[in-house]
């Protein structure tokens, strides 16, 4: 047993864990984003193509999703897509509404900069929606900060770009 695990009577774990992709977890995956989605906006190509096939579109490029498990369930989830050997994206954070306001954001945040970290990226970065104020303070608390929105198109709902930097770029100095 973990050092700090609490068991309940049939071994499930009583704190909330993260853990990388399962299969098993795939449609929680799906269903988690597609409520805070469809809630809020209009479910767009791109979200269903990630949504679709998380192995082709995140994980086989070299990204990862992580979730959130509470006694065995999943509460919550987040996706980091790698665009290239320096950036990252954090995309797709879900937590079900009665999960919400447990710091279940906080532990898939850390996750995901963790993740991005040992994949050695300079950058990461979080195109959002300032509807979702909820999420830009999570996203600030963690250090992000606004830049340019630079649309690549995937998303109409876009209105903010975040990003952080994990590591300076080195510049070379004139003599």
């Amino acid at each position: 047993m973990k050092e700090g695990m609490e068991l309940t009577s049939e071994g499930v774990d009583l704190r909330p864990v993260v853990v990388r992709y399962r299969e098993e977890f795939r449609g929680a995956f799906e269903r988690l984003n597609r409520e805070w989605i469809e809630n809020y906006f209009v479910l767009e190509p791109a979200d269903q193509e990630i949504l679709g096939d998380p192995r082709r579109k995140i994980l086989d490029p070299g990204g990862q999703v992580f979730f959130v498990l509470d006694q065995g369930e999943v509460e919550g989830t987040c996706a980091v897509l790698r665009h290239s050997a320096e950036e990252c994206e954090i995309a797709k954070m879900a937590v079900a509404p009665a999960a919400r306001g447990r710091g279940y954001g906080d532990l898939l945040m850390e996750a995901c900069l963790a993740f991005a970290r040992e994949i050695d990226s300079r950058r990461v970065v979080i195109v959002s929606n300032t509807v979702l104020a909820p999420a830009i303070r999570l996203y600030r608390k963690h250090g992000f900060v606004q830049v340019p929105l630079a649309s690549d198109g995937r998303y109409r709902r876009a209105n903010i770009r975040l990003e952080l930097e994990l590591r300076p770029t080195v510049r070379a100095s004139l003599p």
